[in-house]
């Protein structure tokens, strides 16, 4: 099928916890960023986001992380389209602007969705 890949710096201004934590709401933006993405490369067209069938918050994000966000297209119909995402952090902020690249990549999000497209012409 195919996979769409996209990185993401995490900004401070969307810390809403203590510790700097990020909402789950951010990385399922970043999701349905990416499955935007995979129906432009797939069938030319934005299409819509029809829903999760599973959600699976792993690890925290925080602000100052940069998160890669994948999607890989597991079963196509004619106008649907099933995605598995992962949103993985590959670097940590470190305090101030001090960052670090992972050694060993952290899984933070994975979802099952759901995105449709227009029926083909």
């Amino acid at each position: 099928m195919i996979t769409v890949t996209h990185r993401r710096y995490v900004p401070y201004s969307h810390a809403h916890y203590a510790g700097n934590l990020v909402d789950g709401a951010y990385s399922l933006g970043l999701f349905g960023d990416v499955a935007t993405d995979v129906c432009i490369q797939l069938d030319g067209d934005e299409g819509l986001f029809a829903s999760y069938s599973d959600v699976q918050f792993r690890a925290p994000v925080h602000a100052g992380d940069v998160l890669e966000v994948s999607a890989t297209v597991t079963r196509m119909g004619t106008r649907s389209r099933t995605v598995a995402f992962t949103a993985t952090v590959v670097c940590r902020g470190s305090g101030g602007s001090a960052a670090r690249v992972l050694a060993e990549p952290i899984v933070a999000v994975t979802a099952v969705g759901t995105v449709v497209v227009p029926a083909p012409a």
